[in-house]
């Protein structure tokens, strides 16, 4: 089996290999060969990292070298979207994030149509989700929250972290029933963002699948409390300077482990199109006119680590366009 860990941001590892196992003991390999010659390689443990910006079409981004320079000087060697829809332009950030953990907002408890914190009337029962099939897999993950209280289920806003941009926590098997700030389970599955750069060091514990979430002042959405505001322009550089100072060591890592980064925005404006761009030593660079979605986000994210995909989004796209020839999942 593959090890495999995605960043569409946990400290564990899988036993999830890409190779063929070798003969056991010595001198079991074919005649003429040696221990050295038939002993497999260890295996390549590839990551998954997604880091979500916010409320920003493509139109914003693309071309916009005053505001977003470094994502600018990304897209050379990224594949691109131009035709990634927003599937719920009606509704604000936080269903969006749902999609992009269950690939849709609507359950059979709950619809999720706001931003409201977690709690025991606003969250669901379902299992229908992904970190719940990487769990049933064994394969590990993490969220990485800036801002967030260390030790804790980062259920309830607290300063410039917001928990409507950090999907599990609204799905009661990680975080809860009901939602708790102490619920064990989701505290080992949540680290400030601040702990990363320090386990990015470790290839040996890094998460296979690790999403990635900036707070309010760097996720380009802004409020009252950042330096910069609600300015959109502002907001659009604050953004691309913070991804300029994190992401070169993200790219350096997935270049070295055969990972992939996934950047990609929540919502953006009434063209229904937003960013996003796929980085990595698989991808092929260049602009990508399929038609995309967080569904299909989703799908190949389940693809690549080897779970069955949900119904909710086996009819979507998946990235092969975006990876060179032969190389998806």
């Amino acid at each position: 089996m593959r090890r495999v860990a995605l960043l569409f941001v946990a400290a564990c590892s899988s036993s999830h290999s890409s190779t063929t196992d070798a003969p056991p003991g010595g001198g079991d390999g074919p005649p003429g060969t040696t221990d050295s010659a038939v002993d497999a390689p260890p295996a390549v443990k590839r990551t998954i990292f997604v880091i979500p910006m916010e409320n920003e079409p493509s139109s914003a981004i693309y071309g916009n070298t005053t505001d977003a320079p470094y994502i600018n000087s990304l897209m050379p060697m990224a594949a691109y979207a131009t035709k990634f829809q927003d599937e719920l332009p009606a509704l604000p950030s936080e269903p969006h994030y749902i999609w992009m953990e269950a690939g849709t907002n609507a359950f059979t408890d709950i619809t999720f149509t706001n931003d409201n914190d977690a709690s025991s009337t606003h969250s669901t029962a379902s299992t229908a989700h992904l970190t719940a099939q990487l769990d049933t897999a064994n394969v590990s993950w993490m969220s990485y929250q800036q801002s967030m209280t260390a030790g804790t289920c980062p259920i309830s806003t607290s300063g410039v972290y917001a928990p409507k941009h950090d999907p599990v926590v609204f799905f009661r098997d990680i975080s809860g029933s009901p939602p708790s700030k102490t619920t064990a389970g989701c505290i080992a599955h949540h680290k400030p963002y601040s702990s990363f750069p320090g386990d990015l060091t470790h290839p040996d514990t890094m998460a296979q699948y690790v999403f990635i979430t900036p707070d309010l002042c760097h996720d380009m959405h802004g409020a009252a409390s950042c330096p910069q505001g609600t300015n959109v322009a502002a907001n659009i550089q604050a953004g691309d300077t913070w991804l300029s100072t994190e992401l070169p060591a993200i790219l350096a890592y997935a270049n070295a482990h055969d990972g992939l980064v996934l950047l990609v925005w929540d919502e953006g404006d009434s063209s229904n199109l937003v960013p996003f761009l796929a980085l990595g030593p698989r991808i092929k660079p260049g602009a990508v006119a399929t038609t995309y979605s967080h569904s299909s986000q989703l799908k190949s994210i389940e693809e690549i680590l080897g779970v069955p995909v949900l119904p909710s989004v086996t009819s979507a796209n998946d990235f092969t366009d975006l990876f060179q020839p032969g190389m998806f999942p």
